[in-house]
């Protein structure tokens, strides 16, 4: 999963909502601003994998590390506010922003969340808090003592065993700076919870992404009193083992896409063998023998020389099915690779690997899945999938060399709240499928279920969602919200060619 952050309850809360009940005006600009007992100054957003920067106003908080010691060690957590200029009650309860991963920065997707939430912060402030363990909240980096960055073994194949080594380096160096047995979703939506309080509101709405879903999910469980409203965007329910279904999801979605190509007759014809069987032959082809394959860098123009194996295949399809423009690439790159031209698919793993390269932080992932996930994974009887279990073998090969911490005894119980819940899904998402959103919505009488027509993994983006978003925020109702407008929404047609799709 991809695609966090949170929260801690602190007191002296009345002193602090009243500090913030009359908001004051936007300072001039370079002005610093008083945010509840928060000071906030002018920033500017940057990530590599945005194509834009986003103007903010940045402020930190410092929490315990440890909550049961006050004393202790202290963090400070990275906060953004994205404000409005509307004067009215939408100030009072702000939209707080949980991100994915588990290991993603929320202000590194300022960008995408600001486009994607647009509608809905011309009434409500945005908040993003770098969950503890990402982005500038004391991030959980692999890193030596001298900054340099720790790697793989780039001549060993990636293995459990080649992981735990590099797990095992990087806990001694982690361990310099921060205990990980604090770095789970229970310390982050206690640092949600204090970020809420410094603020000086009473209520806040969540929109969680992926991970975020668990996030939001925990903390309107434990501080429903705080919670107004809420959105999860592929769903992860609480008791699913994270990492553990990716070959069930995986095969799903692309037993969809192999579903929709045939439907569609120029897809058909140009490719008579369907999308999973062609991918299957590519793997069992490689398997028996990787092939060194020349290509481009998409990045330099350069011409290099690496080998392919069916890993490599079997990682690309994984990386494009989260998205439906890319996935829509496959047929045709499969259909290379099937008749042994392989520079195509070389060229575009190395670019989506470039691309995933830093957004998630591995030390917090770590943290999280080691004591969330790792003990209640159950590994399945061998089947024909084209992911095996391998895959989840290798998720969680660092968890008996990190330093794990635990999880609350009702951790895994389903959410269940009168409060007002919007569900999303997208058709084809191979990691959180509409099928985990409708386990939630069992438990949720004021929540409702929309599932994207033709989309992969996140929708808060797609067609009309940013304006069906605010209405949302703005009467907290989901079952009331008119969603016809995303019946324009449909699947991106497979690319028949290099040159894309047939008309």
């Amino acid at each position: 999963m991809r695609l966090s952050c949170r929260p801690l309850a602190t007191s002296a809360a009345l002193l602090l909502l009243a500090a913030c009940q009359a908001t004051p005006d936007a300072p001039p600009e370079g002005a610093e601003r008083q945010y509840g007992t928060l000071t906030f100054k002018p920033c500017t957003l940057t990530s590599a994998q945005a194509s834009n920067n986003v103007e903010a106003e940045c402020a930190t908080l410092q929490v315990p590390e440890n909550p049961e010691a006050p004393d202790g060690r202290k963090i400070g957590l990275n906060i953004a506010l994205l404000d409005t200029a509307n004067e009215g009650e939408g100030k009072q309860d702000p939209v707080f922003f949980l991100a994915g991963g588990p290991g993603q920065s929320a202000t590194q997707v300022a960008a995408i969340i600001n486009q994607s939430l647009r509608d809905v912060r011309k009434k409500r402030d945005i908040i993003l808090v770098d969950q503890r363990g990402t982005g500038k909240s004391n991030p959980l980096s692999c890193v030596d003592a001298d900054g340099k960055e720790l790697s793989f073994d780039e001549n060993a194949a990636a293995t459990p065993e080649v992981i735990a080594e590099f797990a095992t380096r990087c806990a001694a160096a982690v361990a310099e700076r921060a205990d990980t047995r604090f770095y789970t979703t229970t310390q982050a939506i206690g640092d949600l919870d204090a970020v809420r309080a410094a603020l000086g509101v009473d209520k806040i709405n969540l929109v969680g992404g992926s991970y975020g879903t668990r996030v939001a999910q925990q903390y309107a469980a434990r501080f429903p009193q705080h919670t107004r409203a809420v959105v999860i965007d592929g769903v992860a329910p609480n008791d699913l083992a994270v990492g553990g279904d990716f070959a069930n999801t995986f095969e799903s979605a692309i037993e969809l896409q192999s579903a929709q190509c045939r439907k569609d007759p120029a897809c058909a014809k140009r490719f008579p063998v369907d999308t999973r069987t062609q991918l299957r032959n590519v793997m069992t082809t490689l398997a028996k023998a990787p092939v060194e394959v020349e290509y481009r860098d998409p990045g330099t123009a350069a011409v290099r020389r690496d080998p392919i194996s069916a890993t490599t295949v079997t990682s690309l399809a994984f990386m494009f099915s989260y998205m439906p423009e890319l996935s829509s690439l496959l047929p045709v790159v499969l259909d290379e690779a099937a008749q042994g031209r392989y520079a195509p698919l070389m060229s575009l793993n190395s670019l989506a690997t470039r691309n995933m390269a830093g957004q998630m932080n591995q030390g917090m992932q770590w943290s999280v899945i080691c004591a969330e996930d790792a003990d209640r994974y159950q590994e399945a009887p061998a089947g024909d999938r084209l992911l095996g279990p391998e895959v989840a073998r290798m998720f969680f090969a660092a968890c008996p060399v990190w330093n794990v911490g635990t999880r609350p005894k009702n951790f895994t119980e389903p959410l269940s709240t009168d409060v007002p819940v919007l569900l999303l899904s997208g058709e084809f998402d191979p990691v959180t499928p509409p099928r985990y959103a409708e386990q939630v919505l069992k438990h949720l009488p004021n929540g409702r279920h929309i599932v994207a027509r033709g989309q992969g993994h996140g929708t808060l983006g797609a067609g009309c969602m940013p304006r069906l978003l605010a209405q949302f925020m703005d009467k907290a109702d989901a079952k009331a919200l008119d969603a016809s407008c995303l019946d324009t929404l449909t699947a991106v047609p497979a690319f028949t060619s290099f040159n894309g799709w047939e008309p």
